[in-house]
């Protein structure tokens, strides 16, 4: 019986740690699950957020506060993206901040969590950080590179930052796939 219930245990606990979602957001805290026990706080000040709307989302938020900006979207179960939703996120990204060139100059990956460093325009840097759950995705854009590189050295580290960071980018991100879903087609119910 106590082999059982040792078991039962030992499943509850791997079910519980799996479950965990990789990013929330607390009152004035991003927090972002790096490994099973370890936590990262990232806190944030004049925080702006809206509830958005779309009839395949169960739950979509955006959020600015200070140098961040998130899209976080919470898809039904029975919903599929009908491409890859960073792709489509990169692209919206590009249209609305008028972008004529965005180059590639970083990326990392670690189990769910995609980290890239843009050079906009030969004139300034962009982090985006990507991550992913089963229905979840997370977009974050970061134009001073504090959260990018400080999270990201909780999964590479020995990473140093290598590029110039952006002192005032006065750059207003308003991007959501879910305001735009029902023009672009970016989700839908999956056959």
């Amino acid at each position: 019986m106590g082999m059982v219930k040792d078991a039962l245990k030992s499943l509850f606990k791997t079910i519980t740690i799996l479950s965990r979602p990789y990013f929330s957001l607390e009152e004035n805290e991003l927090k972002f699950k790096v490994d099973t026990d370890t936590f990262f706080k990232f806190p944030i000040t004049n925080v702006e957020t809206k509830t958005r709307y779309d009839s395949y989302i169960f739950e979509a938020y955006t959020l600015c506060a200070d140098s961040i900006y998130v899209e976080y979207i919470h898809t039904d179960a029975d919903v599929a993206w009908n491409g890859q939703a960073l792709g489509y996120f990169i692209s919206l990204l590009k249209d609305k901040i008028e972008a004529k060139n965005m180059e590639l100059l970083e990326k990392f990956e670690f189990n769910h969590y995609e980290f890239l460093t843009y050079k906009i325009d030969d004139s300034y840097i962009l982090n985006i950080i990507y991550i992913y759950e089963v229905t979840k995705d997370i977009f974050i854009v970061d134009k001073k590179s504090e959260l990018y590189e400080n999270l990201l050295k909780n999964f590479k580290k020995d990473y140093e930052y290598k590029f110039e960071k952006n002192e005032d980018v006065t750059l207003d991100i308003n991007v959501s796939l879910v305001k735009n879903n029902a023009m672009n087609s970016y989700f839908n119910i999956s056959n």
